[in-house]
């Protein structure tokens, strides 16, 4: 079994994952393999919080370019966690 630390990666902070805080809604980039049960018990152990849904979606890498060579970003799979009523994650306060 994997460590939970290596299936959360990073939040991600933007303008819109910011205003999805207002809903109880958290934004993750996760492994590319985990699925949504293990994100679901990687975030309620980190965090010690109540899960109450995951929705994920694999963004597909963006092509680049560098003089003549070309070549693409990676793929990601991103999350958004639903909390449960009342639960905050603190990691999201300050900002």
């Amino acid at each position: 079994m994997r460590d939970h630390r290596d299936i959360i990666i990073k939040p991600v902070v933007t303008e819109k994952s910011m205003n999805l805080l207002v809903d109880n809604k958290y934004t993750f980039i996760v492994d590319n393999k985990a699925n949504k049960t293990e994100i679901k018990n990687a975030v309620q152990n980190i965090f010690d919080v109540k899960v109450e849904k995951v929705y994920t979606m694999n963004i597909k890498g963006k092509p680049k370019r560098m003089g003549r060579f070309e070549g693409r970003k990676p793929n990601r799979k991103k999350a958004i966690v639903n909390l449960k009523e009342g639960q905050k994650i603190r990691l999201f306060e300050g900002i």
